[in-house]
């Protein structure tokens, strides 16, 4: 064989291995993961249903002693009643718990509300979250920073077409949190465009899910006039273009005016038949209340506020 076969057929072995290797690791974690919903359902049942379960805790105690001494520390008297609380939170039906791990499970369990623990399952999801993303996006309160109105009845996302049926109001927050290590009092717009684009290289999760930059300072010409637009995204799940002005200071009436424009003229210039229209995002300092009450906002231009904290 030439030199060439050899590596083909190397590589051919190696793809299979990963391949194989990432098909156990799936499985083994799903399988792991109904071990413990099992043995939460389980010990629900022994100590006589969720009412009584609180009541039956001296069973684990007893329980979490044998199997410790014969399986080791995984089934610590901690851990078997987290167990137990895994399946009185998660109904068996969920196929999304296939996509989740135990550390995941640990970091959602204390949460009680429902949709707001639906919208953090969704991130991981979407966003292929570690756990430790998963904390960090917990710590930065991302669900209470949503601003639309209905966090009442977020549902989970179990396949392909609900992905596709996100709006920018399910994703964008407010206000919005840019780290830096540069002295915030001093920072211009400018700056302040590198930052977004620097975090939404490193997964920045503000914005929301599947943004990709198509220009900074974006210019676009229409009837011999140049324009340039702060930041032009494009995002594959809203399959629509995203004109983003940043205003370091207070939302002015023109602002809106300014962006409603860009929009219109994306729309004409680089928007495709297959694509979406386009929506406005204008990032301020801080809110107008004035001028949001007494403007007409399209159903397209959303506004947000930003807040500029040190790492």
């Amino acid at each position: 064989m030439h030199e060439q076969d050899y590596f083909n057929e190397i590589k051919s072995i190696i793809e299979n291995t990963e391949v194989n290797k990432r098909v156990r690791e799936y499985k083994n974690n799903y399988d792991d993961l109904m071990a413990k919903w099992n043995i939460g359902k389980l010990l629900m049942e022994a100590q006589g249903g969720e009412k009584r379960a609180k009541y039956g805790d001296n069973l684990i105690k007893k329980w979490s002693e044998i199997f410790s001494k014969e399986y080791g520390n995984g089934y610590s008297i901690r851990n078997m009643k987290y167990m137990r609380q895994f399946y009185t939170t998660f109904p068996i039906g969920q196929s999304v718990i296939a996509q989740l791990t135990w550390t995941h499970i640990l970091q959602l369990l204390p949460i009680k509300n429902e949709s707001e623990r639906n919208y953090y399952i969704n991130q991981i999801i979407l966003n292929n979250l570690s756990s430790r993303e998963l904390i960090n996006e917990i710590k930065s309160n991302a669900f209470e920073r949503l601003s639309y109105a209905d966090k009442e009845n977020i549902k989970l996302i179990t396949n392909k077409e609900d992905k596709y049926n996100l709006t920018l109001s399910d994703m964008i927050k407010d206000p919005i949190i840019i780290k830096t290590n540069k002295d915030i009092n001093n920072l211009n717009e400018k700056v302040i465009h590198k930052l977004l684009i620097e975090m939404l290289e490193q997964k920045f999760l503000e914005l929301g899910t599947g943004f990709a930059l198509i220009g900074h300072e974006y210019k676009i010409i229409d009837n011999d006039s140049t324009y340039k637009i702060d930041m032009l995204f494009f995002n594959y799940l809203l399959n629509s273009f995203i004109v983003v002005e940043v205003k370091n200071a207070l939302l002015k009436p023109q602002d809106i005016g300014q962006v409603e424009f860009y929009t219109n003229l994306i729309d004409r210039k680089l928007k495709q038949s297959n694509h979406n229209p386009t929506i406005g995002l204008i990032m301020v300092k801080k809110k107008n209340k004035l001028v949001m009450e007494y403007s007409t906002l399209k159903d397209n231009i959303f506004i947000t506020s930003f807040n500029l904290v040190n790492n």
